[in-house]
């Protein structure tokens, strides 16, 4: 056999094999291209890495406690055919003075944020800090001592046991947090009247001596304006003007309402870093994936109304306390899941459970305070004042006013 027959023969027995190394072998500018997609795809997993590892780093310093609930006190005879669509969650705010911890201290912020899941409509109702409720082992006081008492375990088990909640999720806060979030929003905006402007200067100076490294610049004059972190904390601390204790928590609504505005039209880079800013400043129930679905989220929400409860209350000294007393706890509770819950279209009507009648019940017989023999406290103003669209929602044709 000839040479030349020879390679053609052993080219003929080897073809395959030889076609198939060919086919493996790659071009120079078909290696470059594989380089170049296992470096993308290399960076991409890098770059979800740090991310993941972000997130988790400001994310872990949040305290976190998670409720069942049995922890959360829910009724067990509570009927949640008209909370199923809605997601309840408890806010608390701490006074910041040192010597206080989210595991115990009074909260001077008692709110309820009900998310309808559907529409992503929130509504925020105050709970005033003095109403007189249980606040657990068969004690009655002011609704803000239930958080000394035993933390955010024990406020959130008394939000559900007096007003037929399935709240099992929570936000505590203190001032930090709440300066922090402001200054990171570039400020808020809110309407000074002429008779706050001194209290909002005074509340500056004080809340400064506590919380360190906040702004000592004080209100000049009243009118619309841009309040800086501490200012804003400051004017939602006041609780001296007219309306009392009842205008304090409607400011402390109208600087969420506010706050809402400015996160509508923040950039994402300004959103983490509230989060990278707060994160360990809070206590909160959610989990980190919770967190983060709700901080992707957070600008599809709405404020659709605030408001106050009790709705139909009095105030003076019982028992030697000054305490905010609602009349007939269990018709407050019907009117308060009516304004959270139930649809004009729905037809269904809400009825209380047998737990919050005996507790009803046992206000009427400590305080002595019933519809016939008491005159309720007249609060349209100052609800309106946080609410302008308040008088939509509510009818007060019938209420008997102080």
């Amino acid at each position: 056999m000839t040479d030349k027959n020879y390679v053609t023969e052993m080219t003929n027995i080897q073809g395959p094999s030889n076609k198939n190394k060919k086919k493996k072998k790659l071009t120079k500018k078909q290696r470059q291209k594989r380089k170049l997609i296992l470096f993308a795809v290399e960076f991409v997993v890098l770059l979800l890495l740090l991310v993941a590892l972000y997130v988790w780093s400001i994310l872990s310093k949040v305290n976190f406690e998670d409720f069942s609930r049995e922890d959360a006190g829910i009724n067990e005879d509570l009927d949640e055919r008209l909370l199923k669509d809605y997601t309840n969650i408890a806010i608390f705010g701490l006074d910041s003075r040192p010597g206080t911890s989210y595991d115990s201290g009074l909260s001077d912020v008692v709110m309820v944020a009900s998310i309808d899941n559907d529409t992503k409509e929130v509504r925020l109702v105050s709970v005033y800090r003095d109403t007189y409720l249980s606040v657990g082992k068969g004690n009655y006081n002011k609704i803000n001592s239930a958080f000394a008492k035993g933390g955010a375990k024990n406020a959130v088990q008394a939000l559900n046991t007096n007003l037929d909640l399935n709240i099992t999720d929570y936000v505590c806060v203190d001032w930090n947090a709440l300066i922090e979030t402001i200054d990171a929003l570039g400020g808020v905006e809110i309407e000074v009247q002429d008779n706050e402007v001194s209290y909002i200067n005074s509340y500056v100076d004080d809340t400064a001596d506590w919380v360190k490294g906040a702004d000592r610049t004080h209100v000049s004059s009243a009118g619309l304006q841009t309040l800086n972190g501490t200012q804003a904390t400051a004017y939602a601390r006041i609780r001296y003007t007219a309306g009392d204790d009842f205008m304090r928590a409607a400011r402390q609504r109208i600087v969420l309402q506010a706050m809402m505005d400015k996160v509508k039209s923040a950039k994402a880079g300004t959103l983490v870093d509230i989060v990278n800013e707060v994160v360990d400043d809070i206590s909160t129930s959610f989990t980190v994936p919770e967190l983060v679905s709700l901080a992707s989220s957070v600008q599809k929400y709405s404020i659709a109304g605030t408001t106050g409860f009790p709705f139909q209350l009095t105030a003076g000294t019982f028992n030697g306390n000054d305490l905010v007393v609602p009349v007939e706890l269990d018709k407050n509770v019907e009117q308060l899941h009516e304004y959270l819950f139930a649809s004009e279209d729905s037809g269904e009507q809400y009825e209380v459970s047998d737990s919050v009648k005996k507790i009803s019940d046992y206000i009427k017989e400590s305080t002595g305070v019933t519809e016939e023999n008491t005159q309720i406290y007249d609060l349209d103003k100052w609800l309106e004042m946080a609410d302008p669209e308040w008088e939509k929602t509510h009818s007060t044709e019938d209420t008997e006013k102080q």
